[in-house]
């Protein structure tokens, strides 16, 4: 099992920037993708960024439309930390902000069901 706990999130002003945090715990090794979701108050979960490793060790990122440029998602130099760095916030950037992770990876990436351990979430407010 894996434990997943975000932090780094906070209010901003359009513009600025966040670097969320995910730590993981448990059986970190057997992660083999990730994800940062978000959810905005009467708004569907939607994936923004995951990070992908390959049975050679190769690792892929992706990022839906609405981000890519301004986030960027990276591993610590260990399996147990997740980033998302966030640059050019803007308002429609506010949401609680999910960590999640699968050892099977079995699906898309941005398909919920596809990931088996979530954490609590992160609110970012930008105003």
């Amino acid at each position: 099992h894996v434990q997943l706990v975000e932090s780094g999130g906070n209010s901003v002003q359009a513009g600025g920037s966040l670097r969320l945090s995910c730590a993981a715990s448990g059986s970190t090794a057997s992660i083999s993708c990730w994800a940062w979701f978000r959810q905005a108050p009467g708004k569907e979960r939607e994936g923004v960024a995951a990070f992908r490793v390959n049975n050679n060790g190769v690792t892929y990122a992706y990022y839906s439309n609405t981000v890519r440029g301004r986030f960027a998602i990276s591993r610590g130099n260990t399996e147990n930390t997740m980033y998302l760095q966030m640059d050019s916030l803007k308002p429609e950037d506010t949401a609680m902000y999910y960590c999640a992770a699968s050892a099977s990876c079995d699906g898309t990436s941005w398909r919920t069901k596809t990931y088996d351990y979530w954490g609590q979430g992160t609110q970012v407010t930008v105003s």
